[in-house]
């Protein structure tokens, strides 16, 4: 098999899932190669799969990237599926989640045109316990633009959510779960369907930290074994992807991050179904695992 490793330009030297991925791969007997969506000298058609690991700048450039997926879809397979690709993008498929049953971290969208500093307004009256509050852009990753406010910080806040507004992007505005600050967030890898590790990342967000102006914030990253309550959220998030995507099975990769309310439960933080990092460092068989499952595709 023929395989694809899709990453940037700008983010060649920077996933480390790449190295032990592709020794992996080799191993199991492909021909895989790491190359850039966004290299204009690439034959795509020349490959099996283009398998998407690091498109990180694509939060950026939307437009130019899905064009790209959609020509690519057309010469060969591309995993995730291109309809995944489409709704996953976007943080308003936590909206979707969140009719399904799923527990999801309370979610309230601002579209551009809508006024800031109302949206923001009406945003903490619903939620008048939420001593803070996270502002992101829908379309975006890495904690770009993501940022952390206190209630009294409303007029900061506001002004970020306008920033966003009139760059004609949607806001993602959600309760800021304190939580995070001691027990980080779990992120739990499934390859096909099956559970295969797991790893706790460090708070991201902190107070009176402006956003990252690089590809993604720093991480601090150790392997973790997730408790009984968010091994079965996660599960019923895969498991109800196929009547949410419409897929006759179950996807090649999915990463679902969680972190706890205040009473303790887990809740979806973020349905990571396009890019994520799958931290094959932390677990040593994960990488072999994930190249198993790929060629049996």
């Amino acid at each position: 098999m023929k395989i694809a490793l899709v990453t940037a330009i700008a983010a060649f030297a920077l996933d480390d899932d790449l190295p032990p991925l592709l020794a992996a791969l080799q191993r199991a007997g492909a021909d895989a190669q790491i190359l850039a969506w966004d290299d204009p000298t690439v034959s795509w058609s020349r490959f099996d799969v283009a398998l998407l690991r690091s498109p990180w700048d694509y939060t950026e450039r939307l437009a130019e990237f899905l064009a790209w997926a959609r020509r690519i879809d057309a010469q060969t397979r591309l995993l995730n599926p291109l309809h995944v690709i489409e709704r996953n993008t976007d943080k308003h498929y936590l909206a979707d989640l969140a009719r399904a049953g799923i527990a999801v971290v309370p979610s309230v969208f601002a579209e551009p045109g809508e006024d800031a500093a109302q949206a923001l307004t009406a945003f903490l009256a619903q939620f008048a316990d939420a001593a803070e509050f996270v502002v992101k852009p829908a379309v975006g990753a890495g904690s770009r633009d993501a940022q952390r406010y206190a209630r009294d910080q409303h007029a900061a806040a506001a002004t970020h959510v306008a920033r966003l507004l009139d760059g004609g992007r949607s806001v993602l505005l959600q309760p800021y779960l304190a939580s995070v600050d001691k027990d980080g967030e779990t992120a739990l890898m499934f390859f096909s369907g099956q559970f295969s590790h797991a790893i706790r990342k460090g708070p991201l967000l902190q107070r009176d930290e402006g956003p990252t102006d690089h590809l993604f914030a720093p991480e601090k990253i150790t392997a973790r074994v997730p408790g009984a309550d968010e091994t079965a959220l996660a599960t019923q998030v895969v498991a109800a992807l196929p009547d949410l995507l419409g897929l006759a099975g179950p996807l090649t990769y999915a990463r679902i991050d969680l972190i706890r309310a205040a009473d303790g439960s887990p809740r979806l933080l973020e349905l990571e179904l396009t890019e994520p990092s799958l931290f094959f460092l932390y677990d040593d068989a994960s990488a072999d695992r994930f190249a198993a499952n790929l060629l049996a595709l």
